[in-house]
């Protein structure tokens, strides 16, 4: 089991001999694996731990991380974030914004690992699909984007752990995993549960299909590379000639261009898009706004609401 992990992930190609690397250890099973992974491919491995404050167990989960550390010789930094005063929103998105900038900060000019499995994969795919509107969803996450790299996710939970035990390291279980309070949880144990009960390769299955999706993804990239050939708007009348499939492409293309963020409504608006006609302007949602100007269409933000007085 241990080789069969530490060759799947060289086979990735994301971590290698010499490497350097700033692995995201939170001391749970997935993370712990992947730092003596990465140790056991010879990269110059550093680990970084964020200590939100907000369990009662985040001293205890710090100090197994050092002990982790110390045994395995790599060099440990830790942040600890203080979530501001009166602050709203979402949690866990507050979180994994604070420990991505701590790990890039970190890591300067090297890569920054963090633990996602194929477990992992399977939960995101399913909870996009229900969250979010269109075919990106169910692409889930890369292996790579930008410096950041995802060296586990051929890998199951489940190995995650055998890969753990066969090695001697043992790792903290956080208590809010178990929970149903987030979304992901509920994903967890009730929806992929369910699923696996009607067929065990479940997980699997979604995971597969994922990397289907990405393949034929970046096809469908290049048939919109070719069909705008570097251009930032397109005519109305060839947009309206193309297959639907392809205009909203590059709807979707043109608007997160101009935007610089995702922008999962704005194919659905392209009935609306193609009604304008020679000129006119549509709010397509996401911070997109189409204009049509003698028949041609481009995208730009939003202007924001003005002040009230």
């Amino acid at each position: 089991m241990a080789d069969d992990v530490l060759e799947r992930v060289r086979a990735t190609g994301l971590l290698g001999a010499g490497d350097d690397v700033v692995v995201l250890l939170s001391g749970g099973r997935d993370s712990v694996c992947l730092l003596d992974v990465a140790v056991a491919l010879g990269c110059s491995v550093r680990a970084l731990h964020v200590n939100y404050g907000l369990r009662a167990e985040a001293g205890q989960d710090e100090a197994h991380c050092r002990t982790l550390c110390e045994r395995l010789g790599v060099a440990l930094a830790v942040h600890r974030a203080e979530r501001p005063g009166g602050a709203s929103g979402n949690v866990q998105a507050w979180a994994r914004d604070v420990r991505y900038a701590a790990a890039a900060d970190a890591a300067g000019d090297g890569l920054v690992a963090v633990g996602h499995t194929a477990s992992d994969q399977a939960e995101t795919v399913l909870y996009r699909l229900a969250a979010s509107p269109g075919r990106r969803a169910l692409l889930g996450m890369r292996p790579r984007s930008g410096r950041l790299v995802r060296p586990l996710l051929t890998v199951t939970r489940e190995e995650t752990g055998a890969w753990c035990r066969a090695r001697g390291l043992t790792w903290r279980d956080d208590s809010t995993n178990a929970s149903d309070d987030y979304a992901r949880g509920r994903v967890r144990h009730g929806l992929l549960s369910a699923l696996e009960a009607v067929d065990a390769r479940a997980a699997a299955n979604v995971v597969r299909t994922a990397q289907v999706l990405r393949e034929e993804a970046e096809v469908l990239d290049v048939v919109v590379d070719t069909a705008l050939a570097g251009r930032d708007r397109v005519a109305l009348a060839y947009l309206a000639d193309l297959p639907p499939a392809l205009a909203r492409l590059i709807v979707r293309r043109l608007a997160e261009a101009a935007t610089g963020r995702l922008c999962a409504r704005a194919p659905t608006r392209l009935h609306d898009i193609l009604a304008l006609g020679e000129s006119g302007a549509l709010d397509v949602g996401d911070g997109a706004r189409a204009v049509l100007s003698d028949g041609v269409l481009r995208f730009e933000r939003t202007p924001p609401l003005p002040a009230s007085s």
